[in-house]
């Protein structure tokens, strides 16, 4: 796995701008909300390291990983809001549900950044079990929140 070869954490701040007047939009999946907490808070503890103003980040929840897609456009339309982060969990069952959740949401979130050109993070831990997500949310592999934070600061950067 990608994150079996570096860690979340890690991303280059070379090209980042100063976020200090950038509003963002995080939608976060209530399922797997223990999981999704601590991605969340990575998330807002990244951009406000790199200088986003607390009272310009807004938290969003919605019931699950499918539901992140118009989420993310909720706030999107929004002409404030600069970019949008999206949180959620996907674990592999006994069915092929990940596979259709996971498509879903990875071209919805795409859509929603091209309609209204703005980044849309895809922060969506996607595993085979319950032990590899609580990996990549703080675990030996980082935050996937961190990451996502880090995607939309470099992006607004561009």
């Amino acid at each position: 796995m990608a994150t079996a070869l570096k860690n979340l954490n890690d991303y280059s701040t070379a090209t980042f701008a100063d976020m200090a007047d950038k509003k963002f939009g995080i939608v976060v999946a209530e399922w797997h909300k223990d999981i999704t907490d601590v991605l969340s808070n990575g998330a807002i503890e990244t951009l406000l390291k790199h200088g986003a103003q607390k009272e310009n980040i807004f938290r969003n929840t919605v019931p699950g990983s499918f539901e992140l897609t118009l989420g993310a456009q909720f706030l999107a339309q929004h002409e404030e809001i600069d970019a949008v982060i999206c949180i959620g969990v996907v674990i592999k069952g006994d069915t092929k549900h990940d596979d259709y959740i996971n498509n879903a949401v990875a071209n919805g979130l795409t859509n929603v950044s091209l309609k209204y050109n703005k980044p849309v993070a895809f922060g969506l831990v996607t595993t085979n079990n319950l032990e590899q997500a609580l990996d990549r949310a703080g675990g030996k592999h980082g935050n996937k929140g961190v990451e996502a934070a880090a995607a939309v600061i470099h992006m607004l950067s561009f």
